[in-house]
């Protein structure tokens, strides 16, 4: 028998169980075991940091007969503490089989971060229409997971009206911050934009700070010195600044800061996994971004475009522009769902190493000119976001 209760060490005997023939008065059942209810004040015997096993006298093991004075037998119980060890090697697989599913998730979300930004970096470049591009992105995401719920592939989500009334905000931050990101791409390298990026952790502070009233630790504070200064460093060393790009890139950051803010208010206590959130995000932001991608750049511009696109790169644009849109939806979907497994800590250091993989590969790829100062200041950059993440645990 095993008992899940954790106090200090117990330690029983059968001192109690003098069944001697001459006593008239029957023993009570609750005088073998110490109190589990004690009033307040007493500790209790039995232990909670250690499994209880107690052998078992009719079996013949671990009970003994003790000769009292010729006056019958003591039957005594004995009763030990089983080794954490014990406990610990049945958890051992599942805890293993956890990591290995987080790793899985981890590699997956950089994998397809990285050709996400790879093919949207290449629409861009031939197709320069970053309202259509953006609401290509969002359009396929939605309409993956609407297929998903009508043939029972994904399990679809209950919802009701205060439940998209919560999300609206989120998905106006998610919107603002989706676009701003896709027009930063489309005049600057991509390296740079997500070298811009990385400063979010700063935004995140600054907006808690002074509009919310939260308050942090002096380390996170100074963890914000070299995040700031490394993407100064950056943009100011950068051979191929755009100013529209720089400004995308920070208005990114802050609409994605919100997100996060309303996201955590909004949500509290709603039952919906991570895959279906992003899913019911993605379609209320093609609502709202549709009409401002028409207003902005419109049909004729979009089909004019397309055309002279069409006779320059070929075909292949299609496969470009499709491979974007599905890969969008894919790496944002597996990284809301990684949240379901992991902490906001961990979340926060895979998104820095993310944005490691994406620079590195972007400037492989792209054969992107990098100087020594930029990178120094990229990697001054990404470190103060790793710092960051360690300060605020």
């Amino acid at each position: 028998m095993i008992s899940s209760l954790r106090q200090p060490v117990v330690g029983i005997s059968g001192s109690d169980l003098l069944l001697r023939q001459r006593h008239a008065t029957p023993v009570k059942a609750r005088s073998f075991l110490p109190s589990l209810a004690r009033e307040k004040g007493h500790g209790s015997l039995v232990s909670v940091h250690k499994p209880l096993h107690i052998a078992s006298s009719l079996g013949g093991a671990n009970f003994s007969s003790v000769k009292s004075g010729g006056k019958g037998d003591l039957v005594k119980c004995e009763a030990y503490e089983a080794d954490r060890s014990e406990v610990e090697a049945t958890n051992t697989p599942s805890e293993a089989s956890k990591k290995v599913k987080i790793g899985i998730y981890f590699a997956t979300w950089w994998a397809l971060n990285v050709v996400f930004n790879i093919y949207n970096k290449k629409v861009l470049n031939a197709y320069p229409f970053p309202w259509l591009t953006s609401t290509l992105s969002l359009a396929c995401g939605s309409l993956m997971m609407l297929i998903s719920w009508a043939t029972g592939i994904a399990e679809a989500p209950k919802t009701d009206p205060e439940f998209w009334k919560s999300l609206f905000p989120v998905a106006v931050a998610h919107t603002i911050g989706h676009v701003a990101a896709t027009v930063s791409m489309s005049k600057v390298a991509v390296s740079f934009t997500h070298i811009i990026k990385s400063g979010e952790p700063a935004f995140s502070v600054l907006v808690s700070r002074f509009l919310l009233g939260e308050t942090f630790p002096v380390p996170v504070y100074l963890s914000l010195l070299p995040i700031i200064g490394g993407c100064a460093l950056a943009a100011v060393t950068e051979l191929n600044f755009n100013m529209t790009g720089f400004m995308g890139a920070m208005i990114s950051n802050l609409a994605f800061v919100f997100r996060n803010i309303f996201s955590k208010k909004g949500m509290k206590g709603k039952s919906v996994s991570g895959m279906n959130y992003y899913a019911c995000l993605s379609i209320l932001s093609l609502a709202i971004l549709t009409p401002f991608a028409i207003a902005v750049e419109g049909p004729q511009m979009w089909i004019a475009g397309w055309k002279t696109s069409i006779s320059q790169i070929g075909n292949q644009l299609i496969w470009w522009v499709a491979a974007q849109s599905v890969f969008y939806h894919l790496y944002n979907q597996v990284s809301y769902m990684s949240l379901d497994e992991i902490s906001p800590l961990t979340f926060s250091i895979g998104n820095t190493m993310k944005r490691i993989s994406v620079i590195v590969s972007s400037i492989i790829i792209f054969h992107t000119p990098v100087q020594p100062v930029n990178a120094l200041g990229a990697a001054i950059a990404i470190l103060g976001t790793f710092l960051y993440s360690q300060a605020k645990q």
